[in-house]
């Protein structure tokens, strides 16, 4: 097994060096979907929850969680609704739907690894048609020591490493797989992590053929055509994700060059003052320790992760924010904005997503949302070519934090259907 776990951490291309370590989306995950998760409890509660999965705050979620990539590609598609099977028997069944929200609020609050299990069989006592094992896929962002993430792919890898043939769709074996797992990661977890998105990782690896045990010498002609093809579409994920990351830290430089001369303090998030645009050294362009904020330590922590902030001069009062969003996410930044506001807002801040020119029409139809429009916070944005243009300009002209909403755009007043 340890050979196989330094394969998988050798290979530059794999999930384990891509998406799981040094990886500030993943981190900042966390909290924006249990956040999320929290807004699916309150809108069942409050009977504002739909009848479809399309414009629902479960949508909002799943596509969050589809933004990681990799591991959760297709995470979403086990709760579309298909009105002709009737399922998942979430949307119109109002008890079921009810007993959906119990579950995810009891899984929220749930401390201990018996809870979540009691949880799962209750969930699955009450034979919700077409609601399976894929609802793990959201607990692992609650609970990412006890619950791993679970999909066609893993449960091949796992049939593959253990020689078994579980099958998809029945959380009882789910369950068994997830104890398999649970003893596994346990023993090696001092080589991957406590986290079980480590372990769940090389199961998605061997599962999808990515990586083939040493044995790629008994490969068929054609079993070597697939496996080159998604190397190939690895590689190609990988040069637009490198592409995403130059153009996140370019604005992420503009920012912190206007905050600056706005006179503000201006910060990256924490985890990328090591970074560098053209020369200039995020370390340089802030002051060397965060501000002091008046909130609990994980909020703390998670407004650090912000991509940009500005503070008023000398203090804690956060007078802007900024969430620079890649060509594949903006459901996640939505998020961490409406949370940032909630933990800290005085009246006084305003709140930006910084977008691709090419994802306009899409912010505009996430910001229209009903679930999030009604969470009353004002998020505008602002397009990449507009804050690469303006810049220089807004540095020798601006006189506050309000000079942005020039160049920021509304979302329009319309909403989903």
């Amino acid at each position: 097994m340890i050979n196989i776990i330094n394969q998988y951490k050798s290979d530059p291309e794999s999930v384990y060096l891509t998406w799981f370590i040094n990886n500030e989306e993943r981190l900042k995950a966390f909290r924006s979907i249990r956040r999320g998760v929290q807004q699916i409890v309150a809108d069942i509660k409050q009977g504002k929850f739909p009848n479809d999965f399309r414009g629902s705050s479960l949508e909002f979620i799943l596509n969050c969680i589809t933004e990681q990539k990799q591991v959760f590609e297709g995470a979403a598609h086990p709760f579309y609704w298909k009105p002709k099977l009737r399922i998942p028997d979430i949307y119109e069944n109002q008890a079921h739907k009810k007993a959906f929200g119990q579950f995810l609020e009891n899984c929220l609050n749930a401390s201990k690894e018996e809870q979540l299990i009691r949880e799962i069989i209750q969930l699955d006592e009450l034979k919700i048609k077409g609601l399976g094992p894929s609802v793990a896929n959201i607990l692992y962002f609650l609970h990412p020591t006890l619950i791993p993430p679970f999909n066609t792919a893993i449960l091949n890898g796992f049939n593959y490493l253990y020689k078994d043939k579980k099958k998809l769709g029945s959380w009882s074996e789910y369950l068994k797989i997830r104890q398999v797992i649970l003893n596994t990661n346990k023993e090696y977890c001092h080589e991957l992590s406590t986290d079980l998105g480590a372990f769940s990782g090389l199961l998605f690896e061997i599962g999808t053929q990515k990586m083939i045990l040493g044995m790629d010498g008994y490969l068929s002609v054609e079993e070597r055509q697939r496996l080159e093809k998604l190397i190939e579409k690895r590689q190609s994920q990988l040069r637009e994700e490198r592409q995403d990351e130059n153009l996140h830290t370019e604005m992420q430089y503009h920012l912190l060059k206007i905050g600056q001369a706005l006179g503000y303090d201006a910060f990256p998030a924490t985890n990328d003052q090591s970074r560098s645009f053209d020369g200039h050294k995020f370390s340089f362009l802030c002051q060397a320790n965060f501000p002091t904020i008046k909130c609990d330590p994980e909020t703390r922590n998670t407004i650090k992760l912000i991509d940009v902030l500005w503070f008023a001069k000398g203090t804690g009062n956060v007078l802007a924010a900024f969430e620079v969003e890649k060509s594949t996410s903006i459901y996640s930044g939505i998020l961490r904005l409406t949370d940032l506001s909630y933990s800290i807002a005085n009246g006084n801040e305003t709140f930006f997503l910084i977008v691709p020119d090419h994802r306009e029409k899409d912010v505009c139809l996430q910001l229209s949302r009903p679930s999030v429009k009604s969470n009353n916070v004002l998020i505008k944005y602002i397009l990449f070519s507009d804050l690469r243009k303006h810049c220089d300009s807004i540095c020798k002209f601006g006189d506050n934090h309000q000079i942005m909403s020039k160049i920021a755009k509304k979302a329009p007043s319309h909403t989903i259907g």
